[in-house]
């Protein structure tokens, strides 16, 4: 048996990590150095690590490309662990450059084996993450910012321009210019949104909004 690969746990729910710690403990070739709530808080568990297995959906509100920058500059390896659906956030993750994901649902040998793929460096394929980096490779991305993400997710899900400008405090005429400049974003991306019924499909497209059950 080779080195045994160390490995840091992100996750901010205490049951999750204690079966995690539970499971990773079962295997003599992993190491797990810690488990902390944070990024931030790896460099306090003073190891050099291997891999980072990494919560999707942090309570601090941290970016996933941000944590995932981070760890990289902290030279591991990031493997995403999560329970989540958001499409967005997965596809944040996938653009990032973490190895792959794993649901937190995945049996325990599922589970092991994507982190023993990922602690050497391999990616970890799934169905989730195929999507996520198909989407990537098959959308151009329209460039929208957080505001304008905002207004989209509001107005795209039926609601009426005064309804948006009173939920997000601007003016009606505000919304209006936002609403243009998103239809000309997409335009320019290849992606056209004439209708609201195009910039509902676009907004799913992009995660920015979920679709029905």
């Amino acid at each position: 048996m080779g080195a045994r690969r160390t490995i840091a746990l992100v996750e901010d729910h205490a049951l999750i990590a204690m079966g995690f710690r539970d499971l990773v403990a079962s295997a003599e070739d992993l190491h797990l150095v810690g488990m902390v709530e944070s990024v931030a808080e790896l460099p306090s568990l003073g190891a050099d690590l291997d891999l980072v297995v990494l919560d999707l959906r942090l309570s601090d509100g941290s970016a996933p490309e941000d944590n995932v920058a981070n760890i990289h500059r902290m030279g591991a390896h990031v493997l995403v662990y999560t329970g989540a659906e958001d499409k967005k956030l997965i596809q944040s993750a996938a653009r990032s450059g973490a190895l792959g994901l794993i649901r937190k649902s995945a049996d325990p040998a599922t589970l092991l084996d994507a982190i023993r793929t990922a602690s050497h460096g391999r990616e970890v394929f799934g169905t989730d993450w195929a999507a996520a980096i198909d989407a990537d490779s098959r959308l151009n991305d329209a460039g929208l910012s957080g505001r304008e993400q905002q207004v989209l997710s509001l107005y795209a899900s039926g609601e009426t321009a005064m309804s948006v400008a009173r939920r997000t405090g601007l003016s009606r005429d505000t919304v209006a210019d936002y609403v243009s400049r998103i239809r000309r974003k997409y335009s320019e991306a290849g992606r056209p949104a004439n209708s609201r019924i195009d910039l509902y499909r676009r907004a799913l497209e992009d995660g920015i909004l979920e679709g029905p059950e």
